[in-house]
């Protein structure tokens, strides 16, 4: 929470509808003031109905932030000025879709099956105003994982551990998953999250600057 930041949108807050660390540091660094509301949302049952009917991966991430955003903003109806903030990632790869493993043992199953091999990670974010839909992004970024052993996964997971269960196939580009890498193809702050470029720029559109000249 950064109720101070170093810029603001006039009269209006923004919200995130997320719990996430690396979010909320992001924003935080970029000096934009906000406040967090995480919300609950069966995430691993709308993703299965979705894949269930056809649904391409970009469109299920839109969906899932567009989700978590509306019942936010559902939850705050108070809050009718505020802007709520949304946040999904998929990663998509070729067997499918990649979930954050649920324990240390799907966590080395996903990675080996990454080893050598580019996968999608799509992050989407969408923002509520007074109920309903404004403004989204989603972002593309292709991945390439270095070739790598059964030992180095271990090791891996062994240095990383709880923290290896946070995200899909366990890496974090700003720490050890950069020693999984090969290459990357897409932006920085949407690959850790949320594509906070596109969303400064919106807000920017909106009246937000830095505290002290806003109308």
């Amino acid at each position: 929470m950064t109720p101070n930041g170093f810029t603001a949108l006039p009269q209006a807050d923004l919200i995130l509808a997320s719990s996430s660390v690396t979010r909320r540091q992001m924003l935080a660094r970029a000096g934009v003031s906000h406040t967090c509301h995480p919300v609950s949302v069966d995430e691993g049952a709308m993703r299965d109905a979705a894949l269930a009917d056809g649904m391409p991966p970009a469109d299920i991430a839109v969906m899932l932030a567009e989700v978590k955003a509306a019942a936010a903003s559902q939850q705050r109806l108070a809050d009718r000025t505020a802007y709520v903030l949304g946040c999904d990632q998929i990663l998509s790869a070729d067997h499918g879709l990649v979930n954050k493993p649920s324990d240390l043992a799907m966590a080395r199953d996903q990675l080996l099956a990454l080893s050598g091999k580019t996968h999608r990670l799509l992050t989407a974010a969408v923002l509520f105003r007074d109920g309903q839909r404004i403004w989204h992004h989603l972002a593309t970024a292709r991945l390439t994982m270095r070739v790598f052993d059964a030992d180095f996964v271990d090791a891996y997971l062994a240095a990383l551990g709880d923290d290896a269960l946070i995200s899909p196939a366990s890496y974090q580009i700003e720490g050890l998953g950069a020693q999984l890498l090969a290459g990357i193809d897409g932006c920085h702050y949407s690959i850790l999250g949320l594509p906070l470029l596109e969303l400064l720029a919106f807000l920017r559109e909106h009246g937000m600057a830095p505290r002290g000249t806003a109308p």
